[in-house]
C-alpha cells in the first residue's frame, strides 16, 4: 500500500514513523509547505519527499492529512475528488459549515474520512466502554473529565487552534460521547484567562469548565487547562449507583494525595500527549490501514468529527453569553 502523508510537523512526523513501520504500508510518501521539513522526516522514514500536494496524491491509496488545521477541509476535499480515503487530524474545519463542506465532498465521492481522535483506541477508555456495558457500574449517573496540558502552546499557535474547547476539550466531548453511547444534549460552560498574557491577546482561555447534561440524564462534567505544571494529566471518571471507575489512573498520573497515607508525587509522570497516547496513535493508524484495505469499517466518521464539534461551539456560545445553551441551537445542517 501506498500512502501520503500531507505535514511533516510534531503529529505528522510520528504518523509517518508509524506507517513506514507497518507491514502493510511500502511505499510512503510526505509533503509539506515546508520542504525541508519534509525532506527532513523523509530521510528519517525512508519516505520520499514530493514538492507539491498533487504530487503527493498520485499513485497513493490514501491520505493521512496532518497539516495545520486551517488547510484540513480544502484537502479532504481534494482527496475526496481523486478517490482517495482520508485519515485527518481532528478538527475537520473550525467551524460548522466549513466541516459540513468537507463531508459533503467525501460522501459525494463515496469515500472514507477516518478522524483522528486516538483515545477511541487507547486500552483504558476501551476497557472502560466494555465495563459500563456489561451494567457493572449500574446506572451511570456521572462522568468527570480531565485534560491537563502540563505548559501552554507557542503563543503563534493560540490564534490558529480555534480555542480551549475546539482545540482541546473536543477530545473529551468525543470520547464521552463513544465511551457513554449518549448524546449531549446540552450544556452550561465558562472559561478563565487568568493565565499567560498571550490568551488574553487571542481572545483565548487557558482554563475551562463544562456541564453537559446527557440524553438519559447523566450529569458530565469537563475541564482543561493549559497550565497543569505536575504533568500531562488526562482521565475519564465514571461513576454509578453500583460502582466507579477510572481511565488514567495509574503510576504515572500527575497527582499528589494530601492523605498521609496517600501516594505520592508520582516519579516519571506523563509529559505529553505523545507519550500518553502513542500506543493508540499506532491503533488508529492501523485501524485506517484496515479500513482502506476493505477489512475494517470506519471507526470514526465525520459525523463524529461534527458531533463533537457542535459540543464545542456550544460551549463557546456559552462561555460567551453566559447561559445554558440546548444542543439543538446549534446547526447540524
Amino acid at each position: 500500500m501506498r500512502i501520503a502523508v500531507i505535514g511533516t510537523g510534531r503529529i505528522g512526523a510520528f504518523h509517518a514513523g508509524v506507517l513506514a513501520r507497518h507491514p502493510e504500508v511500502h511505499h510512503l510518501v510526505v509533503a509539506d509547505a515546508d520542504a525541508a521539513r519534509a525532506a527532513e522526516v523523509a530521510a528519517l522514514t525512508g519516505a520520499t519527499a514530493k514538492a507539491t500536494v498533487t504530487e503527493a496524491f498520485t499513485g497513493a491509496d490514501a491520505v493521512v492529512i496532518a497539516s495545520a488545521t486551517s488547510a484540513h477541509a480544502t484537502l479532504i476535499a481534494a482527496a475526496a475528488r481523486a478517490g482517495l480515503p482520508v485519515f485527518c487530524e481532528k478538527p475537520v474545519a473550525l467551524d460548522v459549515p466549513k466541516t459540513l463542506e468537507a463531508l459533503r465532498a467525501v460522501e459525494a465521492a463515496g469515500t472514507e474520512l477516518q478522524l483522528g481522535f486516538m483515545r477511541r483506541f487507547d486500552a483504558g477508555y476501551r476497557h472502560a466502554r466494555e465495563l459500563l456495558r456489561s451494567g457493572r457500574l449500574g446506572r451511570l449517573h456521572t462522568v468527570r473529565a480531565v485534560t491537563s496540558d502540563p505548559a501552554p502552546p507557542p503563543a503563534a499557535y493560540l490564534p490558529l487552534s480555534g480555542g480551549l474547547y475546539r482545540d482541546c476539550l473536543v477530545h473529551d466531548f468525543d470520547i464521552v460521547r463513544w465511551v457513554t453511547g449518549r448524546e449531549i444534549t446540552e450544556v452550561y460552560a465558562t472559561g478563565s484567562d487568568a493565565g499567560p498574557a498571550m490568551f488574553r491577546a487571542a481572545g483565548d482561555i487557558d482554563t475551562a469548565a463544562a456541564v453537559l447534561t446527557l440524553d438519559d440524564h447523566t450529569l458530565v462534567t469537563a475541564t482543561a487547562t493549559r497550565c497543569n505544571g505536575a504533568g500531562y494529566d488526562v482521565r475519564l471518571e465514571l461513576a454509578g449507583d453500583q460502582d466507579q471507575f477510572a481511565v488514567g489512573l495509574d503510576d504515572r498520573t500527575p497527582l499528589t494525595s494530601a492523605e498521609p497515607q496517600g501516594s505520592g508525587r508520582p516519579d516519571k509522570p506523563w509529559t505529553g500527549f505523545l507519550e500518553r497516547f502513542a500506543p493508540a496513535y499506532e491503533a488508529e493508524l492501523d485501524a485506517f490501514v484496515r479500513l482502506v484495505r476493505g477489512e475494517a469499517a470506519n471507526p470514526c466518521d465525520g459525523r463524529d468529527a461534527l458531533a463533537a464539534l457542535r459540543v464545542a461551539e456550544a460551549c463557546e456560545l456559552s462561555r460567551r453569553e453566559r447561559r445554558m445553551v440546548r444542543m439543538d441551537e446549534i446547526s447540524a445542517v
